[in-house]
């Protein structure tokens, strides 16, 4: 049952921070996930080994928006489960990963520019 687990990783900065100082992870999960199942799970889409899972329940928040008119209509944002899984030395996921591109920087530009000039 883990398999099916729906995992949603959360990319933002702080996430990419934490990935790349800790190897550690966030994803969104069901509200009735644990800490057990969230581990299997990662482990068994991903082929990793799972150290720690940290789980965090986000409350919603009630927000107000104003209808064409003036007229305010009140709702509120979802709860949100998250998890913060931490994985073994050289184990990563690539949600993060760069790809190198080949084009040369300015400086590199300007530089071969330069010597140009100074050979001829």
């Amino acid at each position: 049952m883990e398999k099916q687990m729906m995992l949603k990783p959360r990319l933002s900065e702080k996430t990419y921070g934490m990935s790349v100082a800790g190897n550690v992870f966030v994803f969104e999960v069901p509200g009735d996930a644990n800490k057990h199942t969230v581990a299997r799970a990662v482990a068994a889409q991903f082929s990793v080994t799972v150290i720690d899972v940290n789980i965090v329940n986000v409350k919603s928040k009630a927000k107000r928006t104003v209808r064409k008119g003036g007229r305010p209509t009140a709702g509120k944002r979802s709860d949100i489960k998250k998890a913060y899984v931490a994985l073994k030395q050289g184990d990563t996921l690539s949600f993060f990963d760069v790809e190198e591109e080949a084009k040369p920087a300015k400086a590199d530009k300007k530089a071969a520019k330069k010597a140009e000039k100074e050979t001829k």
